[in-house]
């Protein structure tokens, strides 16, 4: 970054070390009394301290142009941290994001009396923030083309479109309230901050609540409790107003989830699973599949193959060991890079956010100082640029295709 412009890119989407460091003064071994174990399933680079480093993030402030956003993930017992350090180097935090997934499990295990030293971990959280502006955000858009999400492009499903207009004449808990202009806010919900995996044990979190969703109705039963202002006149579940049909506005004419534009336990919420081998693997043909990674100490590497892939027959190319899913890097760069806006990865690793950047018609800058994983992300983001090249061909023949048919 320090070869890099001055605000010289739109956004910033990055999956930094979550320095996962353990202290262990005892030590398990002779070969690690004493020590400090480095990082994630032993990596050396997971250990370096980069993410809790504000001058680090000052530089990311640096390229980053005015109202321009940053999105990092984490580690549950790591994040605070980084959030301070990315705080401390100049940057608003305005949220954080977090990716809810069941395939987790406990690092360790239970005595003979059912007690253990760990929670399942369940969830990444990710930081949401920004450069500040200069001036309202409206003039920082219009000077620079950042400071604003991109809700429209972002949101969750895809059931119709709503509006918020009123009719005229509508009575008001404070009074007559006058003719508005229908707005169509497009389909879908708006983005929220929490993203799922789709998993069983995520679902069972987020039930239906009907006494949530449950929509008004002008019906006389069944009638509610007494109310401060009388008694509530409410409908039951999925049942349609009494004086209107589903017409795709909101309020009463609405059926519950309609309303919502969702419908089960968590549609609300942005589906997306861990990252598939697929997905993994995709434009690497050219490697040799191999054993996920290998554990790392500090004179090197065990011999022994990771916990992912113990007692396993899949192997990889991608040998990676935190690729995040191509769904989801998608959905985070549309959601903060302005369309042909270019998306500066620090830590890029093995290449998801630049194949994810280019899939959605971003460019794409990355920094990685591992020399294993330079070849492996080169060729996953050259596999994304072929498919967008081919997409665009396919695009072209089906234009023709109906022109001709015209």
């Amino acid at each position: 970054m320090a070869a890099m412009g001055d605000a010289s890119v739109d956004s910033i989407v990055t999956d930094p070390p979550y320095e996962l460091t353990s202290a262990r003064p005892g030590g398990r071994s002779p070969a690690t009394q004493g020590k400090v174990m480095k990082g994630f399933m032993g990596m050396e680079w997971d250990g370096s301290g980069v993410a809790f480093d504000p001058a680090m993030w000052a530089e990311a402030l640096r390229v980053l142009k005015p109202g321009g956003w940053l999105v990092a993930f984490s580690g549950s017992r790591t994040y605070h941290r980084m959030a301070c350090a990315i705080e401390d180097a100049g940057f608003e935090i305005r949220d954080q994001i977090m990716w809810i997934y069941g395939s987790g499990f406990p690092k360790g295990g239970l005595d003979d009396e059912g007690r253990g030293t760990c929670l399942k971990p369940a969830h990444e959280p990710i930081v949401l923030a920004r450069k500040p502006l200069i001036g309202s955000a409206l003039a920082n858009v219009a000077q620079f083309g950042t400071g604003k999400l991109n809700i429209d492009a972002s949101r969750i499903g895809d059931t119709g479109a709503r509006n918020n207009g009123r009719q005229a004449g509508t009575n008001g808990i404070y009074g007559h309230i006058g003719a508005t202009t229908a707005v169509d806010y497009g389909k879908g919900r708006w983005p929220a901050n929490v993203i799922h995996d789709g998993s069983d044990e995520v679902l069972s979190a987020f039930p239906d609540a009907p006494g949530q969703i449950a929509g008004a109705s002008s019906s006389s039963a069944p009638r509610g409790a007494q109310n401060v202002y009388g008694s509530l006149l409410r409908g039951r579940p999925g049942e349609a107003s009494a004086n209107s049909e589903n017409a795709g506005t909101v309020g009463f004419q609405m059926r519950p989830g309609e309303r919502r534009n969702d419908s089960g336990s968590a549609a609300r919420f942005f589906y997306c699973a861990k990252a598939s081998k697929a997905d993994r693997d995709e434009g690497l043909g050219q490697f040799e599949p191999q054993s996920f990674v290998q554990f790392q100490t500090g004179n090197g590497e065990s011999g022994q193959a990771s916990s992912l892939s113990a007692g396993r027959e899949t192997q990889y190319r991608n040998t990676h060991p935190t690729v995040k899913p191509e769904a989801l890097m998608r959905w985070l760069v549309r959601l903060v890079t302005p369309v042909g806006g270019a998306v500066l990865d620090p830590f890029a690793g093995s290449g998801s956010t630049g194949k994810a950047a280019i899939l959605e018609g971003r460019q794409f800058v990355g920094c990685e100082l591992t020399a294993e994983y330079l070849p492996i992300a080169r060729a996953r983001i050259t596999a994304a640029e072929a498919r967008v090249a081919s997409e665009a061909v396919a695009a072209d023949a089906q234009g023709n295709l109906f022109e001709a048919a015209a």
